[in-house]
């Protein structure tokens, strides 16, 4: 059977793509004290490869929270590592990295952002993801390498993490409900998000892995519906059963440096032609997977190992 080697899977996305993945493949999936990526030297990179030999690698892990280094660190650097290592050992090893939409930077209002259209990120961010896709996109230039990033929007759906603004919401609304409290304080922005649910990027995840060729190195991985922010969380606390008040709060430094990109929408027509991708479920479909994962769990910490790809 196909294995799989797969990184970060104890992270927001790598979890469903875990459980993806698993219908279909054998799956490695190594705790991060098994291999750390960003500790690991290129040398016990490739003696581990070696030790699994994986059919394909699917890396998940990265960074929302952090400093500059730290994002260089956890997306390019670990990148390049991958490459040369599954060049190294495995040559044609089909190597897959969850990208982000903050590549993009701004996106012109109204727009869809294409994976052809300029790449100007405003963040720290967004320049280690960039890069990282732009060392993707080179080495699948070369025979001996094919490498795909799938350059995720906002996901959202079971598990998502409090780093992000719906997993926020979400947190507060069950300490309200709890409480019995009649208003929650979230800090909110006008923006809009393209919200994809993180079954559907696990699914994009099992196309880029299923087909034959890849007739390009980057693929959007978005819904193609830009959403108010503030009507995501209003959905999401009718959802709850949540009848009080929702008032602007003080905004987390991540929702700080999002609020320079005011909107963001994916065209996803590259992902629908080349891997016969398109998405499943829809916000509701989401946010009702969001707020039952939290009724049956405790509030979620602040994941810095899962992915949020605009963080607000």
């Amino acid at each position: 059977m196909v294995r799989i080697l797969l990184f970060g899977a104890s992270g927001f996305i790598g979890r469903a793509v875990r459980v993806v993945l698993a219908e279909h493949f054998t799956v490695v999936a190594p705790s991060r004290r098994e291999c750390d990526l960003v500790a690991l030297d290129r040398t016990d990179l490739i003696a581990f490869l070696r030790r699994v030999r994986p059919d394909a690698v699917v890396n998940c892990a990265g960074r929302i929270v952090g400093t500059a280094a730290q994002f260089i660190e956890a997306h390019t650097l670990v990148t390049a590592k991958l490459i040369e290592g599954v060049e190294a050992v495995s040559p044609r090893t089909r190597l897959v990295r969850i990208g982000s939409a903050a590549e993009y930077g701004i996106i012109p209002y109204g727009g869809d952002a294409a994976e052809t259209d300029p790449a100007h990120p405003v963040s720290e961010y967004g320049i280690s993801q960039l890069a990282a896709t732009d060392l993707v996109r080179l080495a699948a230039g070369r025979p001996q390498v094919d490498a795909v990033v799938l350059r995720v929007f906002n996901p959202v759906g079971p598990g998502s993490p409090h780093g992000t603004v719906l997993g926020r919401a979400a947190d507060l609304l069950k300490a309200a409900s709890a409480s019995g409290a009649g208003q929650i304080e979230l800090g909110l922005s006008d923006a809009h998000r393209d919200f994809v649910d993180v079954r559907d990027v696990a699914g994009a995840v099992l196309a880029a892995l299923r087909v034959d060729r890849l007739p390009a190195p980057v693929f959007n991985v978005g819904s193609g519906r830009a959403v108010a922010v503030r009507e995501a969380v209003e959905m999401l606390a009718r959802q709850a059963g949540f009848t009080g008040h929702i008032v602007d709060g003080l905004r987390s430094p991540a929702a700080e440096r999002s609020a320079a990109v005011p909107w963001t929408r994916a065209d996803i027509s590259r992902a629908a032609d080349a891997l016969g991708w398109s998405p499943r479920h829809s916000l509701a479909d989401s946010l009702a997977g969001l707020w039952a994962g939290r009724l049956g769990a405790p509030a979620a910490p602040n994941d810095t190992l899962a992915f949020e790809s605009v963080t607000s």
